[in-house]
């Protein structure tokens, strides 16, 4: 069998190291599957590379499934996302990335719009799973438990499943039609829901129920505090609580100008929404724009909209109308030191943005179960914590705090408690390694520019709660999914078979690649110079 020579990732290396031609023959080429970064960056695990590939063929409905194997909510995520999928993108180093998410979300919109359903035929386990909280880590460890052929029961202490998602993301960002057909579909599969049940005692609860395993994920939503001198304080409330009043259609009332305290997404949210119910919003952060939580377009859009932000600024006291703030600076270490000046803002009411925490409190007896300093739970690397057969994943243990990533602990914990379920260690497949743009031969650049969403008008939309962002049409989707370069893996361009010299690539038929004949192959490298997306390597030969 060949082995791979490390040394030689670029065409210039072959001539040091002597490709030969004939009888002189060192070396042959090698037909290979190198990780895409986009697949690699992906906190859901998505085989991106597979559904673009087969949605640029028009096959959007296998490349629907091919996605959703991994992600039960493409419409959902082509939404909230922050796609770090696309900050890897080797096409970045061309022109711009490819807009996966803007695909994923067509995909996602064409299954609503077709009706589409998960196709899947499992083996019964005769195993029960529990799962506390029915948010994105939950309903995706559900969904993939189910898949895997296991008995499955979410209890979810609120009125509706979907957790943070439906509370602590607004309409704008993410349609409840949308939300609700995409979690429905999932329990659809033949999950067992209980709503408005607080679980208080797990290990009774399993037992009752005999269950074999259990999932906590039960999110963050409680609301982190701070202490500011108040005197004769205004209306003060968390941006959770305000945020879910609001999606509940109880929206308090809060005077006309309304202060957001906190740099991350929810602060620009929960401003945002303050906007739309005709408030006057300002949001005051401590540190500077380039320090802040809050991803960079989430503050543009904010802006764009009319909401004021107040950088460098920590509120020292409050008033009935009034807040006292200390201008501050960002010192060397990035840590934001008061100045020692001081000035005041109007406001009606201060609305605080200050993280989330999780209340672990029903986990403490847990004999097994530990915590970070943060409160958080501590969990191994198959997701379990110290109590065998409990498992946890989301927001409630460490990790950021994102639905993508909480979508990707469900899936991870489910196949851990897949093989715990079956009394056998999970074989987890062994990663090929990433390819840079580096080791790609791109001898077409053609530049291509992405695909842009369109946005409704900042004067329209601040009206009402309706999506600001739109998605793209079929011709504008697999247009962009046809930007694509499919890096490190063969997409049958021919170019190896058009290159060849001595007619020693074979095609095997679409769908199947190609094959070299040795027997003609002079070992020249003519078509591992000339692969585009690196799927070709060349190897000692040994024969």
């Amino acid at each position: 069998m060949p082995t791979l020579n490390k040394d030689i990732t670029q065409p210039s290396d072959l001539q040091a190291h002597g490709e030969g031609t004939g009888a002189l023959r060192s070396q042959i080429p090698v037909y290979t599957d190198l990780l895409p970064p986009c697949n690699n960056a992906c906190p859901a695990g998505e085989n991106i590379q597979a559904w673009l590939g087969l949605a640029q063929e028009g096959r959007y409905e296998a490349a629907w499934q091919k996605l959703v194997e991994e992600n039960p909510l493409p419409a959902v995520h082509g939404r909230v996302c922050y796609h770090p999928c696309e900050d890897h993108c080797n096409r970045s180093q061309i022109d711009t990335p490819v807009s996966i998410h803007a695909i994923e979300r067509f995909l996602g919109d064409k299954a609503l719009e077709k009706g589409w359903q998960i196709q899947f035929d499992p083996t019964p386990s005769g195993k029960k799973v529990l799962i506390i909280g029915g948010g994105p880590s939950g309903l995706s460890a559900a969904y993939h438990l189910r898949r895997a052929g296991h008995e499955v029961e979410i209890r979810e202490a609120g009125p509706i499943l979907g957790g943070m998602m439906h509370f602590g993301i607004p309409p704008y960002r993410l349609p409840r039609p949308v939300l609700d057909t995409e979690i429905q579909r999932i329990v659809n599969m033949g999950i067992v829901v209980r709503l408005n049940h607080k679980v208080s005692d797990v290990l009774q609860e399993k037992a009752a129920g005999g269950f074999d395993a259990v999932f906590i994920a039960i999110g963050a939503h409680l609301s982190k505090k701070t202490d500011i001198p108040a005197r004769d304080a205004g209306q003060i409330l968390d941006a959770l609580t305000f945020l879910k009043d609001t999606e509940a259609g109880k929206a308090p009332k809060l005077g006309r100008k309304v202060a957001v305290y906190g740099g991350g997404n929810t602060a620009m949210d929960a401003a945002r929404v303050a906007k739309r119910l005709g408030y006057e919003p300002l949001i005051i952060y401590r540190r500077d724009r380039e320090h802040m939580p809050a991803h960079s377009f989430e503050a543009d859009e904010a802006l764009a909209e009319g909401v004021k932000i107040n950088w460098l600024r920590s509120i020292k006291e409050i008033n009935e109308r009034f807040i006292t703030v200390e201008i501050m600076r960002v010192n060397e270490a990035g840590k934001p030191e008061g100045t020692g000046e001081f000035e005041t803002l109007e406001a009606d009411a201060l609305i605080l943005a200050l993280g989330q925490e999780t209340d672990t409190a029903f986990l403490q007896n847990i004999p097994g179960i530990s915590f970070d300093t943060d409160g958080r739970i501590q969990v191994g690397p198959d997701m379990m914590t110290g109590s065998p057969g409990i498992f946890a994943g989301g927001d409630m243990v460490p990790s950021e705090r994102t639905v993508t990533v909480a979508v990707g602990h469900g899936k991870k914990a489910a196949r851990f408690m897949d093989a715990y379920l079956s009394n056998r260690p999970f074989q987890k497949k062994e990663k090929h390694p990433v390819v840079g743009f580096e080791r790609l031969h791109i001898w077409y650049q053609t530049m291509a520019p992405q695909q842009t969403q369109s946005q409704a008008e900042e004067a329209v939309r601040v009206q009402d709660f309706r999506e600001v962002l739109s998605g793209l049409t079929e011709k504008e989707a697999r247009y962009e999914a046809m930007r694509c370069l499919s890096c490190g893996n063969c997409f049958e361009c021919d170019g190896c078979f058009g290159a060849c010299p001595e007619e020693a690539v074979i095609k095997l038929g679409k769908g199947n690649r190609y094959q070299f004949d040795y027997d003609r192959c002079t070992g020249c490298a003519v078509c591992y110079e000339q692969c585009p997306c690196h799927a070709i390597e060349m190897v000692a030969d040994e024969a």
